[in-house]
């Protein structure tokens, strides 16, 4: 008997990001291969001509230069047709008014996907939330191709933008200074060194200059 549950299974932090061909509103893509040495984002929302995807299409419009200048590429996805995609860009574009903004244009490809392919892919679809639906999920992609951080929402709860370019710059942060971020970290906020090993490499490092260690395991600096 066929397991329906691989249908649903999605990848996971530090895997590879699963290849596939599609077409969008900007054309044919071939992803991840057509944003070599980017970072991207690969998110879904459930259908277009919807409220809370509006207001999330035009959070995303509004901070794409915002990404990139991290280096980073926005890829929108639902189940729609590529006729829906256009007409609601257009629309969106043309008449929508929201939080003060309008006439915002929509500059990232939404990935058309009525065959599920992709959304169950990526493990996009849960069938507890929605069975013809994608949820709100977020997948940070970087330069290699790994995923490196997943994000899920609820259909009936908007993403945060902050949070998801915070992600962005946190990872690219972590990646190039070797550390990793405390709780609640916001760029020029102290940073976390890695666990030290032994009592000499703790008392090493508080002899450093701006580094601060408040126990073995926890030692932190200013950038």
């Amino acid at each position: 008997m066929e397991n329906n549950n691989t249908c649903w299974t999605m990848p996971r932090i530090g895997d590879q990001a699963p290849e596939f061909r599609a077409m969008t509103t900007h054309g044919k893509l071939n992803f991840p291969q057509d944003y070599a040495g980017k970072w991207k984002i690969l998110f879904s929302h459930p259908a277009d001509f919807t409220p809370v995807c509006t207001t999330e299409f035009i959070s995303f419009a509004n901070m794409q230069k915002e990404f990139e200048e991290l280096n980073t590429q926005l890829v929108g996805l639902s189940v729609d047709s590529l006729s829906s995609h256009i007409a609601w860009v257009r629309n969106i574009e043309e008449k929508i008014e929201w939080d003060g903004n309008k006439n915002v244009k929509i500059g990232f490809p939404i990935i058309v996907d009525l065959s599920k392919a992709v959304s169950k892919l990526y493990g996009m679809i849960m069938p507890g939330e929605a069975n013809n639906a994608c949820v709100r999920a977020v997948f940070f992609i970087d330069p290699a191709d790994k995923i490196r951080a997943i994000i899920y929402y609820p259909l009936v709860l908007g993403r945060n933008f902050e949070e998801i370019k915070r992600v962005i710059v946190g990872l690219q942060t972590a990646d190039k200074h070797d550390v990793a971020l405390p709780a609640n970290w916001t760029p020029g906020k102290e940073v976390v060194l890695h666990y030290p090993t032994t009592t000499e490499d703790v008392e090493k490092r508080c002899a450093e200059e701006g580094i601060t260690c408040s126990e073995w395991y926890l030692c932190t600096k200013k950038l």
